[in-house]
């Protein structure tokens, strides 16, 4: 009788093993859609920026190259036409961010970063463990170290 209790204790055990390995799984999948999601309405943001910075942009580059055209023709001086220069290189850009192919290229940057130079991206004093986060909570926090030694 002991014997089919062990079995039957032991089914269930790992029954309820598979059920917490199928949770945890669904619940990373849910954080990775979460984060997925997160950073896709980031870079939609981040875009929409970038057109609505063009707008203004555009409409200043406009009226500053009217007017200086305007005033090199006028005073018969074309340095007056200097600043359009690097300016038109500012537009370009934020054309090129706005609707062009800038996001491709730094996704494609990215990439290869990560795939030939990953030295680049390691954290300084490497990656936050569970032990250096608690050593800085604690020495952030004096007064808790005191709470936790009284208590036990």
């Amino acid at each position: 009788m002991g014997f089919q209790m062990s079995k039957t204790m032991d089914a269930n055990l790992k029954k309820q093993q598979e059920f917490m390995l199928h949770n945890s799984r669904l619940q990373l999948e849910r954080q990775i859609m979460m984060q997925s999601q997160m950073r896709d309405r980031q870079m939609a943001m981040q875009i929409a920026w970038s057109r609505e910075f063009l707008k203004y942009f555009g409409t200043f580059f406009a009226v500053t190259t009217v007017g200086l055209v305007a005033g090199a023709v006028k005073r018969k001086n074309p340095s007056l036409l200097a600043p359009i220069y690097p300016l038109s290189f500012i537009l370009a850009y934020q054309i090129d961010s706005a609707y062009g192919t800038l996001i491709h290229r730094m996704r494609g940057e990215a990439e290869s970063i990560m795939a030939t130079e990953h030295h680049l991206l390691d954290l300084p004093l490497g990656t936050p463990t569970f032990v250096s986060i608690e050593k800085a909570r604690r020495a952030k926090q004096p007064h808790l170290l005191l709470e936790e030694v009284t208590s036990q």
